[in-house]
This record gives structure tokens, C-alpha cells and sequence, in this order.
């Protein structure tokens, strides 16, 4: 059967109530990127990091999932063949909606990282600079998730799968990020039918065969409604 491999991005969980990059206000409005999501800034800053990724801990505990993780769960529950979620989303929120075994690409605000013997184990609310690790017992605990710089998680996974697509769907997601923003045309290497959903054309939205403008919450319950329809 076909397999579907779907990459979202901030895009479908704006609508939850977590902002992006993007937004004015909130959390990212407050930093500069260089300051709080990258090596250079933690190592500069330890304690503006991870001040900044507790706080951003405390805002996804408080939303829920919205109908297009919901459909996604659908659609992976209900499709006849396999549907691969790859998000370069770091909350839980497709998770909280029914998915399964999904592919954070970026790491989860849930995890936390040893930097020093790569150790991972279940974040705590609220980290503190100097935070040991269980493994090597060393104080170089940092959040497990890929700052600019780093090679983000999975790509031998990801790549064998799209490699293997029939449908690659990309929702929410600027692609303008490299590796994602390439992963359009690995599928389309692979013969996979391609399609956009997003709030608004992306830059490279007319590389795709099919794009859907809107928001999240209401083009993705209506895809994933008409792929379903013939298997209902």
C-alpha cells in the first residue's frame, strides 16, 4: 500500500497556542536566535538557555492538540498503509492528539541531553544551569533539542522513508530550513506525490504538485478526509 510521509512544522501547532519564530510577542520575540538556540549561546549564557527553554516548557504543558494533529492521528490510524510523521516541532502535541511513533527531527522539550557523553533521559520541569547528568554524573545537562548549527535527529530514517513515499505532505513549515526544505524533492525523486498545506504559500510552495492555503485546523481534517474517503 502507499505510504505516506508527512513533515510538519510550526505552522500546525500556531493554532494551539505556541508561537514561531514569527510571531510578534511571545517568546521568540523576546531573543535573538543566536542567544537561545544555539551551542555558542548556551556555552556564552547557560542560564538565559535554559531560563528560556523552561519557560517555553511551561507554555506547551498548557496547550492541547488542535484537529489537525487529531486528523493526522486519524490518518495514520485509519490509512491502509504506513503514515510516517516527521515534525521539526519540539512539543509532544501530535503525541497528545493519537499519533504514533512520531520522528522529532529537532529533538523534544520533554528530553534532556548530556553534552558531554550524550546521554538522554526525561527533562524536569525546570532545569537548572549545572545540572548533572544521571550517566556520567558531570554538570552538562542541556535540553535535548537541535540548536542552528547541529545536524538534526533521524535523517538516515528520514531519508529511507522518503525514499520509499508515495504522498510527502508538508504542513505548517516555512521551508525555508535546510535539510527539511529539501525533503520535497528527495519524495518527488522517489515518485512521491507532493502537496503544501500551510496559512500561506512558502517560498518554494510552487515546487509541490498540490498546495492548500489555510489554516491548519481546517485544510487538514479536509485532506485527510478525501484520502480516507475511498478506504471508508
Amino acid at each position: 500500500m502507499e505510504k505516506i510521509v508527512i513533515l510538519t512544522g510550526a505552522g500546525i501547532s500556531a493554532e494551539s497556542g505556541l508561537s514561531t519564530f514569527r510571531d510578534e510577542g511571545g517568546l521568540w520575540a523576546q531573543h535573538r536566535i543566536e542567544d537561545v538556540a544555539t551551542p555558542e549561546g548556551f556555552a556564552r549564557d547557560p542560564a538565559l538557555v535554559q531560563g528560556f527553554y523552561n519557560a517555553r516548557r511551561v507554555q506547551a504543558s498548557k496547550v492541547q492538540p488542535n484537529a489537525a494533529h487529531e486528523a493526522l492521528a486519524r490518518l495514520q490510524r485509519d490509512w491502509p498503509g504506513d503514515v510516517v510523521i516527521v515534525t521539526q516541532n519540539v512539543d509532544s502535541l501530535h503525541e497528545a492528539g493519537g499519533a504514533k511513533d512520531v520522528i522529532h527531527m529537532h529533538g523534544t522539550l520533554a528530553g534532556a541531553l548530556c553534552s558531554a557523553c550524550g546521554h538522554r533521559w526525561t527533562a524536569p520541569p525546570e532545569m537548572a544551569v549545572g545540572e548533572s547528568c544521571p550517566a556520567c554524573a558531570r554538570p552538562t545537562a542541556r535540553p535535548d533539542v537541535v540548536w542552528f548549527g547541529e545536524i538534526p535527529y533521524y535523517m538516515d530514517e528520514i531519508y529511507d522513508h522518503l525514499s520509499s513515499a508515495s504522498i510527502f505532505a508538508a504542513i505548517g513549515t516555512s521551508g525555508q530550513v535546510y535539510p527539511a526544505a529539501a525533503f520535497v524533492h528527495e519524495a518527488q525523486a522517489a515518485g512521491a506525490r507532493t502537496i503544501e498545506i500551510n496559512l500561506e504559500p512558502s517560498p518554494g510552495a510552487s515546487g509541490f504538485d498540490e498546495r492548500l492555503v489555510g489554516k491548519a485546523t481546517q485544510t487538514v481534517p479536509r485532506w485527510v478526509g478525501h484520502l480516507l474517503a475511498p478506504h471508508s
